[in-house]
């Protein structure tokens, strides 16, 4: 599993951290995804065989986010 923080703008209510949790938790080969309000980050753990960071970032852009920037820890 390689995990990915990406910065995400527009979360600004709880609301918004369910809805991007949800959308790329749908995704195959996403173990785990948490969004932080505070810090407007989502951190998930991914199996890169089955995910990509591009696919990641279209799960947010669809829920109605934009990605700022993509940083891999």
């Amino acid at each position: 599993m390689k995990q990915i923080t990406l910065k995400v703008q527009g979360m600004t209510r709880p609301h918004c951290v369910k809805a991007i949790e949800k959308s790329v938790g749908k995704l195959s080969g996403v173990a785990e995804v948490a969004a932080n309000l505070a810090n407007g980050q989502v951190g998930m753990a991914v199996d890169e065989r089955q995910v990509t960071e591009a696919m990641l970032r279209a799960a947010r852009v669809g829920a109605g986010y934009q990605v700022l920037d993509e940083r891999s820890c």
